[in-house]
């Protein structure tokens, strides 16, 4: 298969950005950018670059989402771990995505379209900074590094894997500083994982759109996967209508995700009001709570996701789970046995093994430890529980059965 770094050197793309030898088209089959789109030249010091700007108003709704509710980014600070984030308004945020030549990244790869939505004054402001051959890359560069100048954070899909790396060596090989090492980053992929994974099977930006933003995308749009082939198409032809396409896919990409920012900020903001249609969601967000130690709140979320009717058996059961270790965590052990006890009437061995564990160590009830460990043991020597599993806990529940013996004064014969 021909690689990237062969494609642009059919081309006439050498090493890095010099050495540009573009072939050049038949004038009848040229179609420039200018003439496509509407947009303007900036004139930078390497040159100049085509861009195109459009601005939604405040009261834009992008799918279910407003773009003049109020943020606030606490809790997802706290999820990345970077408190910086929790003082950011909007108007300190880059919503960033790229367009490349290829999904591999690395040196060969170039950012052929960059898309950064802004909030500036009454308006989101979202522009592209299009890279109309190899040759211009420094002074696209040079503009999107000043187009971010106000910003102190950047907000992506799947950037911290993806789009910053291969920005980052995009400036490297013009011998530029990044402007991106020292601004905070929000990567959206990873909190719709967090929040979406157990009810979606696919957490792409276009099935998070249409599932979670309820935005169904015109019929401009075009997949992914093509992108880069137009971009080469147009590179050998001139022919830059079919880019109108690439345009409106990035464009909708960046708009997505500052809807994407204000839809979890307000979810996350307080969970315990927000209306929630599925359990599972609120489940999810009881996680997330649990994950920055925020156990108060991770507990009533739980318990107000277990009350859904539409929760099915599984999710139920890892529900309770997760809110007795919380509750036993906390020592409210009050709270935890009834959960163990409802877990243990549908078979969880690890509920047994939980009950055994506090009657015999918190409460030294012995009769009730024993009669917990024995069922423990008679569940996992049931022919349908699974072997490896039997061989890793019997050792360990037949060492408390004889240990809760001897704290009886259990003889042989009496056991």
């Amino acid at each position: 298969m021909e690689s990237i770094a062969d494609k642009l050197k059919s081309l006439g793309v050498l090493r890095g950005v010099n050495g540009i030898n573009k072939q050049e088209p038949t004038k009848s089959s040229i179609f420039p950018i200018e003439q496509i789109l509407l947009g303007e030249w900036e004139s930078h010091n390497h040159g100049d670059i085509f861009t195109v700007t459009k601005r939604y108003p405040r009261d834009y709704q992008h799918g279910s989402v407003k773009f003049d509710q109020s943020t606030n980014l606490n809790i997802i600070a706290a999820y990345a771990n970077d408190p910086r984030i929790a003082q950011v308004n909007l108007k300190d945020i880059a919503f960033l995505d790229t367009e490349t030549t290829g999904l591999i990244g690395g040196t060969g790869t170039y950012t052929f379209l960059i898309g950064i939505g802004r909030f500036v004054d009454e308006f989101f402001e979202n522009k592209q900074f299009f890279l109309r051959e190899p040759s211009e890359e420094t002074t696209q560069l040079a503009a999107i590094e000043s187009y971010l100048a106000p910003c102190n954070t950047i907000v992506t899909y799947n950037g911290k894997s993806f789009d910053v790396p291969l920005l980052n060596t995009r400036f490297a090989l013009n011998s530029f500083p990044t402007p991106l090492s020292n601004l905070s980053h929000i990567d959206l992929l990873h909190l719709s994982r967090k929040l979406w994974r157990l009810r979606l099977p696919s957490r792409t930006l276009g099935d998070i759109e249409a599932k979670i933003l309820n935005l169904k995308r015109s019929g401009d749009d075009v997949p992914g996967w093509m992108i880069a082939d137009y971009y080469y198409d147009y590179l050998h032809t001139g022919d830059a209508r079919p880019l109108i396409n690439v345009f409106y896919h990035n464009e909708i990409d960046v708009v997505s995700l500052a809807a994407l920012l204000i839809h979890i900020s307000q979810l996350l903001s307080d969970p315990l009001e927000y209306p929630i249609k599925h359990g599972l969601d609120v489940i999810s967000i009881a996680r997330l709570y649990a994950d920055i130690g925020d156990l108060e709140n991770a507990i009533k979320l739980y318990r107000r996701g277990i009350a859904y009717q539409d929760l099915e058996e599984p999710h139920l059961q890892y529900a309770i789970k997760q809110l007795s270790f919380l509750e036993k965590k906390r020592g409210d052990y009050e709270q935890a046995i009834p959960l163990w006890e409802i877990a243990a009437g549908k078979g969880e061995i690890y509920a047994h093994v939980e009950l055994a564990k506090v009657y015999e160590h918190t409460y030294r009830q012995y009769d009730k430890a024993e009669s917990w460990t024995q069922s423990a043991i008679k569940i996992i020597q049931s022919s349908s529980f699974p072997k490896y599993e039997r061989l890793n806990l019997l050792p360990e529940l037949e060492h408390r059965i004889n240990r809760i013996w001897r704290k009886q004064g259990k003889k042989h014969n009496e056991k």
